[in-house]
């Protein structure tokens, strides 16, 4: 590797940390400003437990609660705790499910979100790359008018309709689907080949959900450099020696996936926030399905700890992303 091919990643590593300490920073104070006490259920629950119904008593309880989330604090040693935490991963105390560690939480919900999130981005991505490139070199086509006008709709139809859709029609009215979870709660996981089919029977209606609907996209972005990259200089040159169509169709190809690759980074943002409510409308058991309950509850806590994960996960894609960019384009190996 080349100096200039380091330096490039170093500078994106650089700018990727620094946006992640913002992301956290957000992360961090937009919980805050939303109304309500999130000790509240929490100390209900002691109190009810305990049968403590003096004042005094009550307070003291309280107190206790303030000091061992860090709330009694100033916002800013909150946050300089909260920066030192999470560097060292660890995310603290859930309130709405204490005395449970935040990691505990999430790390058995995490693999089954990144096993629905990452498959679903790279079949759309694929899928719809390729039908966007013979659209766009099939011009006219009886092809390309199906294939747009698909993409068109799906295009502009959002995550949770889309999902809510497959579950009406495959789980409620056909029953070909089951209607949430992600295997049936009679099953043990084990890798038998009955769970496994069951897992599966499950998966499919959330990554159908995610695949149908990012498809269009990538398929009206392809067809639309391929449109461009057909115009180019070395195209009508090799036409007119004659090239044939199936080498031709190889290159455009090719040059017109670089800027695709990049756009697969930002995928990952925008399938992430479709995850979260998919997950929610399936009750599949993901990362997406505990920050709902996080959020219904108003733990400031496992609304911190999820995004901290899903944001380092997000900037990890993105950071792999360029990476693949680098090796693919040559012009940004040598440094030009």
């Amino acid at each position: 590797m080349s100096k200039k091919f380091i330096k490039f990643l170093c500078m994106r590593l650089a700018f990727f940390i620094v946006a992640y300490i913002v992301a956290i920073t957000l992360v961090f104070l937009l919980p805050r400003i939303i109304p309500g006490n999130p000790l509240a259920l929490l100390l209900t629950q002691i109190l009810q437990q305990a049968r403590v119904s003096r004042p005094e008593e009550i307070k003291e309880v309280y107190l206790v609660l303030l000091r061992e989330f860090g709330l009694d604090k100033p916002i800013w040693m909150q946050y300089l705790d909260f920066l030192s935490r999470a560097f060292v991963g660890d995310l603290g105390t859930s309130i709405s499910y204490y005395p449970r560690k935040v990691i505990d939480l999430i790390a058995p919900a995490l693999p089954w979100t990144l096993a629905v999130l990452v498959p679903a981005i790279l079949t759309a991505w694929s899928i719809g790359n390729v039908m966007g490139a013979v659209a766009g070199y099939r011009r006219g086509s009886i092809f390309e008018k199906v294939t747009m006008t698909f993409s068109f709709i799906m295009t502009h139809i959002p995550y949770y309709w889309f999902a809510m859709f497959i579950l009406f029609v495959f789980g409620v009215r056909l029953r070909i689907f089951p209607v949430g979870g992600g295997y049936s709660p009679w099953l043990t996981p084990s890798l038998t080949p009955q769970f496994v089919a069951n897992l599966l029977w499950h998966y499919i209606p959330p990554f159908l959900s995610i695949v149908l609907v990012s498809v269009g996209s990538w398929a009206i972005g392809m067809r639309f450099i391929v449109v461009n990259e057909l115009e180019g200089d070395y195209i009508i040159f090799s036409e007119s020696l004659g090239v044939s169509d199936k080498i031709l169709y190889r290159y455009v190809f090719r040059n017109s996936l670089l800027p695709q690759v990049t756009g697969l980074a930002l995928a990952f943002g925008n399938v992430l926030g479709g995850q979260v409510v998919m997950e929610t409308i399936f009750n599949y058991p993901g990362t997406g399905h505990i920050l709902f309950q996080a959020l219904v509850s108003l733990d400031y806590i496992v609304i911190q700890g999820v995004f901290i994960i899903l944001i380092a996960t997000l900037y990890l894609a993105n950071f792999i992303v360029d990476f693949i960019y680098v090796l693919v384009d040559p012009r940004i190996r040598i440094g030009e």
